[in-house]
């Protein structure tokens, strides 16, 4: 059974609006080894159209002009990497994507229970739904020294609380800090 992985940057207040923080060379690189223990990535439809607006390449190859050269593994990497959207809105997806509908506690049942490395997993509404599933496996937060002071943030309509066990910490020089927690079950 493959374990699903949620990872997001998140400020100092709560705020999840990637447009909000700036994710800087150290922090790509960790985002690269994050990719690369999973076999896919699950997303809700806004985080993957966004994704692929960002990442996807071009049809001519030509690096978009805000692309830092730092950035390319990140971008080759997700671009590569299998993808799953739930969606209830989209007809169709590519981008190396297939959409996933019907009970969306048994489709990702199913995906964990695969042979493979894991799912990793983004965004704001699909981690909420899953969380309140109880599916989530693992939960990094790389929390960014900046306070934004507006939101969206995450969690912000849970149901009940849910309890996490700190499993490993790690400071990037930039000062963002990466926290993973496993559910305390």
């Amino acid at each position: 059974m493959r374990p699903l992985r949620y990872s997001i940057n998140v400020t100092l207040d709560g705020c999840c609006d990637h447009r909000a923080m700036m994710a800087d060379e150290e922090i790509h690189r960790h985002a690269v080894e994050n990719l690369a223990q999973a076999d896919a990535l699950l997303f809700g439809r806004v985080t993957y159209e966004m994704m692929e607006a960002a990442w996807r390449p071009a049809e001519t190859g030509a690096k978009p002009d805000w692309m830092a050269d730092w950035m390319e593994p990140f971008a080759r990497t997700i671009h590569a990497a299998k993808k799953y959207v739930v969606s209830s809105t989209l007809d169709r997806v590519d981008w190396n994507a297939e959409l996933v509908r019907g009970d969306l506690g048994k489709a990702v049942q199913q995906l964990k229970r695969e042979s493979g490395k894991g799912l990793l997993m983004g965004g704001v509404k699909l981690p909420q739904a899953l969380a309140e599933l109880g599916l989530i496996d693992e939960y990094e937060f790389v929390v960014q020294p900046r306070l934004a002071g507006h939101g969206p943030t995450l969690f912000a309509a849970l149901s009940k609380p849910i309890d996490l066990k700190l499993v490993s910490r790690l400071e990037f020089v930039s000062g963002a800090v990466a926290m993973r927690y496993e559910p305390r079950r």
